[in-house]
């Protein structure tokens, strides 16, 4: 019933799709994006979903590792795509990492842990189409799913892994279980807030959001990856962080502009961030 009544939705919206995307995307997965809810579809001139997915290859019947798929905005679209012959893992932090924020309180922390196990239901919420779903962390990997994911997206997903990196080595942890996800060949899709490459590595250690594009590149070579393509298709060159600035003073967060109009009006006048869009290899 699910999937009848998106497959009449999305045949009303397509019509309210520019032609652009239409011709830059899939016709399946156009469909599947225009029948979304307008609440997730306000955010697609920012984060081009169809032509980033499109770009990192991900095709129906695939097996994909969603990482820190959140509140399910790209769940939303990857379960539809996907469908049923394809299965989706819904991959989130170590459950140690969560108390490394400075503001965790223990019920937020228990909040992002039980959110795991949820994760299959979270997906039968989006669809009745019967995709295989497991909500995982990187550090709970059972056999069986070793090896065989075609892809895994880490969209906006590295910084804070980065972050922790140096107090409890979250990153390497966190790419070595990415690698071991991945079929032979299987690709990795990175979507990131990127910092300006002048930035000090000081500033731009994921703390604030952002990462150096050059340094994404770097570590991922280190663990084990090649770098095949990169793309534009997310950039805003509207977004020109300085060293006191935070990713989140933009859209959609405006978090620090909640009691300052005129600077709200500044911060939506940017949009999104800036950011990189980059696919690597898992090299043999």
């Amino acid at each position: 019933m699910i999937n009848t009544v998106r497959k009449l939705v999305a045949i009303i919206l397509l019509t309210c799709i520019s032609p652009a995307l239409q011709a830059q995307v899939p016709e399946r997965l156009a469909e599947v994006i225009a029948s979304r809810s307008a609440e997730d579809r306000a955010r697609d001139a920012a984060r081009h979903p169809g032509e980033t997915l499109d770009f990192f290859n991900v095709e129906p019947g695939m097996t994909v590792a969603e990482v820190l798929p959140g509140g399910g905005w790209y769940t939303r679209i990857l379960a539809n795509y996907l469908g049923g012959n394809g299965a989706l893992y819904g991959v989130n932090y170590v459950d140690s990492m969560w108390s490394l924020f400075s503001f965790a309180s223990e019920d937020w922390v228990a909040s992002r842990i039980a959110g795991t196990a949820k994760f299959p239901e979270q997906v039968a919420e989006f669809t009745d189409n019967g995709i295989r779903a497991r909500g995982l962390t990187f550090d709970t990997l059972p056999p069986k799913v070793l090896g065989m994911a075609d892809r895994v997206l880490m969209i906006r997903a590295l910084h804070n892994l980065n972050r922790f990196e140096k107090q409890a080595g979250t990153r390497t942890q966190a790419l070595s279980a990415v690698r071991d996800m991945l079929k032979d060949g299987g690709l990795v899709g990175v979507v990131q807030h990127r910092a300006p490459e002048s930035a000090s590595d000081e500033w731009a250690d994921g703390s604030r959001g952002y990462l150096k594009q050059s340094a994404v590149i770097a570590m991922f070579e280190e663990a084990g990856f090649q770098l095949v393509a990169r793309s534009e298709i997310n950039a805003n060159p509207k977004d020109q962080p300085g060293e006191d600035d935070i990713v989140w003073r933009l859209p959609p967060s405006l978090r620090t502009s909640q009691d300052n109009p005129e600077l709200r009006e500044a911060m939506l006048a940017i949009g999104e961030s800036d950011r990189m869009t980059l696919l690597f290899r898992k090299a043999n």
